[in-house]
Parts: structure tokens; sequence; C-alpha cells
């Protein structure tokens, strides 16, 4: 495991480039891009929050280039099979993957193998948007922040349960540290999409949950949420009455989450300008914007190097969080 941590850590130097905006190859003997259906993989299932912002790009992308654009979700194993697809497809541009860091930072540290380098196998294009995710609990629930929360589970007889999208995720992690930090007891159960953990968290076969901002604000507008604080740097511009856990007092939940968009590895430089670059302009525009915004993102625009600095500063803040955590490799 540390030698394929040094490994990891060596070649993440590797995913760099730079903006630019030809949609074209420029070599005469290369083919056009794009030239054919472009494929965008979400992490999770399909009417997820990210194939939802998916399908967005999506519609933008198809109007920018002329060429047809679907959303093909390909979820389980916290993201690795999709992950893996787009690390298998060829290195031309027409195959990308939308992805949070649980594919390529948390998963690789955690798991001894994964089916995929997380920086040999991919062209790292850009990150669109930061975040992070909230702890929720029901509405009814007789806790409506951390700490209230927390005294509340040290005099409950049995173990608290609770959900996230999977092993190893940001949620995961976080709440495993809130055990260690507190003493209290919890016991998780990982699910392959979010709403399936909020269905039983809302069937009382759960007694709390996380979220992703945007369906923590639509289950809160229905009366059947609350949220009791949202992980990351600071509050969210879409959710600014929610406090974060460094505000109410609990420390090591500052690391912000992302979305990012992945290519296969050996992407010629001209595709990496041309995806940059549309990915930069999309970003920016309004309604985009507004988009991202509603779903607890704050919209972001990088280039590849820049992508690739933020990623390799991620690696030791989650290795460390898993330690804090107490997470053990599967």
């Amino acid at each position: 495991m540390q030698r394929s941590r040094r490994k990891f850590v060596s070649g993440i130097t590797g995913l760099a480039g730079l903006i630019g905006t030809p949609l074209w190859a420029q070599s005469p003997s290369a083919t056009p891009f794009p030239s054919r259906v472009i494929r965008i993989v979400p992490f999770g299932t399909a009417g997820g929050p990210i194939d939802v912002i998916a399908r967005v790009y999506a519609e933008k992308l198809q109007l920018r280039w002329g060429q047809s654009v679907i959303v093909d979700a390909k979820p389980g194993a916290s993201g690795i099979i999709a992950a893996d697809f787009v690390a298998r497809a060829a290195p031309d541009g027409h195959t990308v993957l939308f992805t949070l860091p649980l594919t390529h930072v948390n998963v690789p540290i955690l798991q001894a193998k994964v089916p995929y380098d997380p920086v040999k196998d991919f062209t790292g294009l850009s990150m669109l948007a930061t975040g992070g995710p909230m702890m929720v609990a029901r509405a009814n629930a007789p806790y409506s922040n951390i700490k209230e929360f927390v005294d509340f589970a040290k005099k409950q007889p049995t173990p608290l349960s609770y959900g996230t999208w999977g092993t190893g995720s940001s949620a995961h992690l976080f709440t495993e540290l809130l055990q260690r930090q507190t003493g209290i007891k919890v016991l998780h159960a990982p699910y392959k999409a979010e709403a399936a953990v909020h269905n039983d968290l809302f069937g009382d076969s759960l007694d709390f949950a996380w979220a992703n901002p945007s369906t923590a604000r639509g289950h809160v507008q229905a009366g059947k949420m609350k949220v009791l604080g949202v992980t990351g740097t600071r509050r969210l511009s879409g959710s600014p009455t929610v406090p974060t856990f460094a505000e109410q007092g609990f420390q090591g939940f500052d690391i912000d989450s992302w979305l990012g968009v992945y290519a296969p590895a050996k992407l010629p430089q001209p595709v990496v300008e041309a995806w940059t670059a549309a990915l930069r302009d999309i970003t920016r525009m309004p309604d985009v914007t507004a988009k991202l915004v509603a779903f607890g993102l704050e919209p972001l625009v990088n280039t590849p190097a820049q992508f690739a600095e933020a990623f390799k500063a991620d690696y030791p803040r989650v290795a460390e969080l898993i330690k804090a955590a107490g997470v053990t490799a599967e």
C-alpha cells in the first residue's frame, strides 16, 4: 500500500496543460475534434446531482460543437466503475468523466487495488466547482445542529445509523472523524445513490444521513429534512444560513469537495485545449453559474495545471483525514 501511494504521489505532476480555444486538431493528418458522439460519464446514478449537472453541460457542448452529446451514468463501487470505463476509453476526447474526489483521491488511498491509476490513466481537464456535503436529519429530529446531535447521540444505548453514497466518501470520513472526536457511536450504511439514503432516512431506517446541498434544500423546503451543518471552508452562497462544522466548534472538517472533469490519459494537446476552453466558457454562462449555485456549489474555472495542483494538495489532507477518522483500507 505504501509503495502504491508513493507511486501515486510521484505521478501527480503529470496532470498539467494550458488553456486554449481551438476546436480542431492542428496537425494536417490528425482527426478533427469532435468527429462523433461525445459521451459524458457522471459520478453516481442517472438522475443524481452530478448526472443533472452533466446534462446541463451536455446541452451547451452540443450547441457549441454541433455534435450529439450523451450522458451515460455507470453507478456502483463508489464511482470505480465509471472511472475505470473512462480510463479504458480511447484518448481522443470523445469520452470524459464528471466526478468527485472519491474516485481519484479517497478510493485510491483507501483501497490497495483499484483497476486504474488515478494519475497515469487520466488527463485532468478542469474543476468546475467546489462545495461540501451537508449532515442532515429528519425534520422532526430532536436536534438542530451538530452539538445538539452529539449530545443526543451520547445518551443513546445503541449506535446511531447513518447513510452515505459510498465507503470512503467525504461524508463517511467526516462522520467517522466526528465519532472519534466526540466519543459517540455510529454505524455506517453505504448506498449506491443519495436518493436511496434519503428514502431510508424518511422511512426511519436511518437515524441521520448526508446530502448534497441541492437535494437537502428541496427536502428542507418540503418540510422533511433539517440541515445540521456543512463541511468545507465556508458557508455556501446557496445556503447562507447553514453554519460550517468549524463555526460550530468542530475542527478537521474544512476540506472542500469538488466537481472535476477527466479524460483518458495521453489526450492530444489540441483536444485538451478544446475541452478546457469549452468548460471555461460554459461554466461562466450566467444560467450555468446559477444552476451550480442552486446545487450548493461554488463555480470555479481553472486550467489543467491548476487542477493538478489542487489535486496534489488534496492527497495529503485526505490521507490525514482518513487516518484521523480511523478508516482502514478495504
